[in-house]
């Protein structure tokens, strides 16, 4: 039974350390392979000039709900992609946090900020290495979709308990 529960937990760890490279691959690099000589040329022009940096925040996305409210007023096929996107890319976040982090007393408070936590990360690097657009409405939308996943597994979770408390009702009877 031991065995089992290690076996489960190593497998869960695995599939978060997959989803979290395919996030980053995903958000960073546009579905191209990982180019660690790229990020260390973009790493070195925004080390040079640190004026660069500045502007690349300052060209992003500052206004919360901006682009969420320009998107679902004009919408258009890549806004909306990108819109149910960025909630859905960290719905399997919060799903595998919560997998994770199953026998701890984690709230819903905690799953947002991890997951905000991450999506922050995100963002400060495409700025940081000068490859994509800082947007704070990603922001709201990543924490979002993490935070739902979390709640979609605490719901599951709630689920599954009662069924087999009920069921040990059933069969006690």
């Amino acid at each position: 039974m031991k065995h089992k529960i290690m076996l489960k937990d190593i497998t869960i760890q695995v599939l978060f350390t997959l989803y979290v490279y395919t996030l980053f691959k995903i958000i960073l690099f546009k579905f191209r392979s990982i180019d660690l000589t790229f990020l260390w040329h973009q790493l070195k022009i925004s080390l040079k000039n640190t004026d660069h940096m500045s502007r690349q925040l300052q060209e992003g996305n500052l206004i919360p709900f901006k682009e969420i409210s320009r998107t679902i007023h004009d919408i258009s096929s890549h806004g909306l992609i990108n819109l149910v996107g960025n909630f859905a890319i960290f719905m399997p976040y919060g799903i595998l946090l919560g997998l994770m982090l199953r026998n701890k007393k984690v709230s819903i408070i905690d799953a947002f900020l991890l997951s905000l936590g991450l999506s922050l990360i995100l963002e400060l690097a495409q700025a940081f290495f000068s490859i994509g657009r800082y947007d704070v409405d990603d922001l709201i939308l990543n924490s979002s979709g993490g935070l739902i996943g979390f709640i979609i597994f605490k719901l599951f979770a709630l689920l599954a308990t009662t069924l087999s408390a009920n069921q040990a009702r059933g069969s006690s009877i």
